[in-house]
């Protein structure tokens, strides 16, 4: 089996690599897969691997320079009790985009990264 067989890959654009991994392996759970900071770093969680790219990375310098920020698109993150998460990631420090929002599906609220991108925390219907 291949990393290609193990993982769905994500690249984020962040600004600091070493920030963004702290804040994954820190608050959501993510470990160190490799770094070669500050240009680049990857973290896994389960299945998912979390490309971190920085600014002097190849990921970065690929992105064309009429985007820029963070995009509308997220990770997705299932926890089992959404509250107990707002709790524990307020408690940290750490702010969030809006509110809870409720749907047919289950709970979400929005966690951006020190660059921005989007992290989902999503509690699904019981």
């Amino acid at each position: 089996m291949t990393a290609t067989d193990r993982y769905a890959c994500v690249r984020y654009v962040v600004d600091d690599v070493q920030a963004a991994v702290g804040f994954y392996t820190t608050h959501l759970g993510f470990t160190l897969n490799s770094s070669a900071a500050p240009a680049f770093a990857d973290v896994v969680r389960g299945p998912l691997r979390l490309l971190l790219s920085g600014p002097a990375s190849s990921g970065a310098r690929a992105t064309p320079a009429d985007v820029s920020g963070a995009g509308r698109n997220r990770i997705h993150l299932a926890v089992d009790d959404l509250d107990a998460e707002i709790a524990r990631l307020r408690a940290a420090g750490l702010s969030f985009r809006g509110d809870v929002v409720a749907g047919p599906g289950g709970r979400q609220i929005l966690l951006p990264d020190p660059a921005g991108n989007l992290v989902e925390l999503f509690q699904p219907r019981s």
